[in-house]
């Protein structure tokens, strides 16, 4: 015993003589990257996954103790294809993840030194434009109880829902916004995409949300699209609904409801506007529960 502890000793001690600055940044890198990975896979489908993986693992462990030659070559031959297997399996966790990195502050100051400070004030200006036609066009939606669904485009591009509708790419005005979504219109059932402060495109399909347990039995359609999307995307999404009018507004597979006129132009501008100039204390907004009813206040701190 006393030797195997004088060993590990003589082992770490020899180790700490070796050790260099560079190190200590290897072992923060490793040990940010592993706690990132454990952040995406915990809550989510993709825990199970690894669960089921840690299992074949520790029967492989066993296969080689106990020396079970056909399971042993069996495991041996499914863990040579390990890294495509998990690529695949892991395909959608490792796309958000790499999309998250996308959308980081990082990538975000970059894209701010390498643009132009003119473009840049020119699309805020156009963007805010654009903001207020939503709003007016959702109150009257509202009014009238015409459903609506409006996608603001981020950092994730929409090319692929893009590709599903008509491009229009129009200057943003309420008439033309109503007249989209009139009733009788051929592009009112599908979402418009607000690229860059224009109306860039009608009458696209979006993905339904796949976590249909968390989501109210009473949303229909327009609002599980509208969830469905803003969980594959950084999207914001405005709906209004055909039934009562409400108007709602989804971000990262959360919806919140009750808006009005003033509290979804702050809630946009606080979204949207990467310099919001006018700031009010706090936008109230009502938070659906399972069954679709407002259940609880939250706010947004400006």
């Amino acid at each position: 015993m006393w030797d195997a502890i004088n060993n590990a000793y003589t082992w770490f001690v020899a180790q700490m003589m070796t050790f260099r600055a560079t190190d200590v940044i290897d072992i923060i890198v490793v040990s940010f990257i592993i706690y990132n990975v454990i952040k995406i896979v915990r809550e989510t489908r993709a825990e199970q996954l690894v669960k089921g993986i840690l299992v074949l693992i520790v029967a492989f462990i066993l296969a080689r103790i106990f020396n079970l030659q056909m399971l042993n070559a069996l495991f041996t031959s499914f863990f040579q294809f390990s890294v495509l297997a998990v690529m695949i399996l892991f395909q959608p966790e490792i796309r958000s993840a790499l999309e998250h990195i996308g959308r980081s502050k990082i990538a975000k100051y970059w894209n701010k030194l390498s643009g132009n400070r003119g473009q840049e004030e020119e699309k805020t200006k156009q963007i805010r434009t654009c903001i207020k036609c939503v709003v007016e066009a959702a109150n009257n939606f509202q009014k009238s109880k015409t459903g609506a669904l409006m996608v603001f485009e981020r950092q994730t591009k929409l090319g692929d829902i893009i590709d599903t509708g008509t491009i229009i790419n129009a200057v943003p005005s309420t008439e033309m916004i109503g007249n989209i979504f009139f009733n009788k219109a051929p592009l009112h059932d599908g979402a418009m995409v607000i690229r860059d402060g224009m109306l860039y495109a009608a009458g696209c399909i979006l993905p339904l949300t796949k976590n249909n347990s968390s989501v109210d039995s009473d949303l229909g359609t327009r609002h599980r699209a509208a969830i469905g999307i803003s969980e594959n995307s950084d999207a914001v999404v405005v709906v209004v609904s055909e039934e009562t009018g409400v108007i709602s507004i989804t971000l990262n597979g959360v919806i919140t409801r009750e808006y009005t006129r003033e509290t979804l132009n702050a809630a946009l501008e606080e979204l949207l506007l990467p310099n919001p100039t006018e700031k009010s204390e706090r936008i109230p907004i009502m938070s659906s529960s399972k069954k679709g009813k407002p259940n609880e206040e939250e706010k947004i701190q400006k």
